[in-house]
């Protein structure tokens, strides 16, 4: 095996770093993994430009990155789900397997949770990399590893159109057309919803949004006021959106999503913005729609395979940039630039 891996670390704040690390050797239910490709996510990102998500603080060097796929070069003992030389998807949160969250299958609440590149935990972006066994999914020969690393942002995708019970019929509002308010479209189109428009501020990611399917796209304007946006929303739907999906954390966003939903309708809060903000509540509460928020995604990896695998869901339009991980930082550059336009950035390992 090659002693080359390269990998990705944080430092700190604009501070990423190549070097090389030891190659780990999988402990039992682990599998070495040699990585394929590895997206980059808008908490990547936000890591290496605010150096924290929350309370979530990187406080020493971290290795970045979990959007991922790879090959396995390597079993630990008691693998049988795998052998050499598949080619995996990688989820990148293990879960303890025993809490009572876990046993409910809601595994994603696992208070001790291990996820990828979120701190103190190191991520994938690197060479070799070992992962837990039952937390790999292996891809059919027809699947790319670009598409098998973009099962972890369409997981998300996934997740909350179930929290929405998005299904036959569904009139469902997208806010966002960032990288996880596209892939919620796909994944809201795949399950049936008759009629979807989404919501941006950047014509470019409307655009994109209407070539992946989308009935209609909506260009916030700053000087709209609260009550324009909800009318635009109602002509554009000839009716009232009964699924709002919030894809983007803005307080302003969190409003509409709420005051847009049809009464007795579900509004998911899927962004992460400011830890507080203020919302309509008695709106919300006279009218029972109801406020659920997501975190990250359970049981939904499979899924996510499944409907790529079938054909239902096309996620290649999505990547618009490819890089090397050699060039790792000029993937990172094209990632926060806005007139790259980027919405996913891949690196290939």
């Amino acid at each position: 095996m090659a002693k080359n891996n390269l990998t990705a670390i944080l430092y700190g704040i604009n501070d990423i770093r190549l070097e090389q690390t030891p190659i780990e050797e999988p402990n039992e239910g682990e599998v070495l993994l040699e990585m394929s490709c590895v997206g980059i996510c808008g908490s990547d990102v936000h890591y290496l430009v605010a150096g924290r998500i929350g309370d979530f603080i990187v406080k020493e060097p971290m290795i970045i990155g979990h959007e991922a796929s790879g090959t396995v070069v390597k079993l630990g003992k008691n693998v049988t789900n795998l052998k050499v030389g598949d080619r995996v998807a990688i989820e990148p949160g293990v879960s303890c397997r025993m809490c009572s969250f876990c046993k409910e299958g809601r595994y994603n609440l696992c208070p001790d949770m291990i996820f990828c590149a979120t701190p103190p935990v190191h991520g994938n972006l690197r060479k070799y990399y070992k992962h837990a066994a039952d937390f790999c999914f292996k891809l059919p020969d027809h699947m790319s590893m670009e598409e098998g690393a973009l099962l972890e942002p369409l997981s998300c995708g996934v997740h909350a159109c179930k929290r929405a019970n998005v299904g036959i019929g569904s009139k469902v509002l997208i806010l966002g057309a960032g990288p996880i308010g596209l892939v919620t479209l796909l994944v809201a189109k795949a399950m049936g919803a008759s009629k979807i428009v989404i919501t941006d501020l950047v014509q470019e990611r409307l655009d994109m949004a209407k070539r992946l399917g989308a009935d209609a796209t909506m260009l916030i304007r700053k000087d709209a006021t609260e009550k324009d946006n909800i009318k635009k929303v109602y002509e554009l739907f000839d009716d009232q959106p009964d699924k709002t999906i919030d894809a983007s954390g803005a307080q302003s966003s969190i409003r509409l999503a709420i005051l847009a939903t049809k009464s007795g309708g579900v509004a998911v809060l899927v962004g992460m913005g400011a830890p507080e903000v203020q919302i309509p509540l008695i709106d919300a509460l006279v009218r029972e729609v109801d406020i659920r928020g997501i975190f990250r995604y359970a049981n939904d990896y499979k899924d996510a395979l499944d409907l790529v695998a079938s054909g239902k869901i096309n996620v290649k339009p999505l990547i618009t940039h490819n890089f090397k991980i050699e060039e790792t930082k000029k993937a990172f550059e094209a990632a926060m630039t806005p007139e790259c336009k980027a919405i996913k950035v891949m690196i290939h390992c």
